[in-house]
């Protein structure tokens, strides 16, 4: 090889270092596992429907019509909030419960599990879907009882109500999540709807615990769906 040569390739550049992929941040991963969620449940328009309106369609038919009811704003305001935690109820036994269980019946599931991401940023992309249609579906009810009851709240005990939200649907979530992972998607849809109004019934969401039998009354107390009859506290 000449001096000129060997000047040439002195200048030739080599190949570049191979660099590793950087990892998205699990706040984006969770994101666009959150915003994956919510557009598949907005494609399927009655989901949405059937979500948003059964609670409060439940509250505009069978409370607003009882005036001695819905002119009372303790009784007013006990019958919104049994029915806005039987929608945050099936939001999540529904979500989590035959959700998750169709989820695992498609194919693209066991791609996604075999991806380095791990578990995490999907189940809390999940979550935080859930928590936004148990939102959505507390609004038409808040709306209704806002507007043709006589229920009253001081923003103070609002912001409290939209904080406890997260804590009421817990159980409900642990319980969905425990359906749609053990459970196919034919089997969880009818046993989410074996257990929803069961647990709502027990709980007095649809009558107050006072007229339960004393076993009835002495079983509710150990649900998480029990309501407290009793009204808000004057403080």
């Amino acid at each position: 090889m000449t001096v000129t040569h060997a000047h040439a390739y002195a200048h030739v550049p080599g190949p570049a270092p191979v660099r590793a992929a950087r990892r998205p941040a699990l706040w984006r991963l969770v994101w666009l596992h959150a915003r994956l969620g919510f557009v598949e449940t907005v494609r399927i328009p009655i989901a949405v429907i059937g979500n948003l309106l059964f609670p409060a369609l439940a509250l505009l038919f069978f409370v607003v019509p009882q005036r001695e009811v819905a002119q009372d704003p303790v009784g007013a305001l006990v019958a919104v909030a049994q029915l806005g935690t039987f929608a945050v109820m099936s939001t999540c036994l529904f979500s989590f419960g035959a959700g998750v269980s169709e989820d695992r019946a498609q194919p693209f599931d066991p791609y996604l599990r075999t991806l380095p991401a791990g578990p995490g940023a999907r189940l809390t992309g999940r979550v935080l879907n859930g928590l936004l249609w148990s939102y959505c579906a507390l609004a038409p009810v808040v709306l209704v009882g806002w507007l043709l009851t006589a229920a009253e709240l001081r923003w103070e005990q609002a912001l409290q109500c939209v904080a406890l939200v997260v804590g009421v649907a817990v159980p409900f979530l642990l319980l969905g999540l425990a359906i749609g992972y053990r459970l196919s998607a034919k089997a969880a849809i009818a046993v989410v709807q074996a257990v929803l109004f069961p647990l709502a019934f027990a709980g007095g969401l649809f009558m107050p615990p006072q007229v339960f039998p004393d076993w009835l009354d002495t079983l509710s107390t150990a649900l998480p769906s029990r309501a407290d009859s009793r009204g808000p506290r004057n403080t």
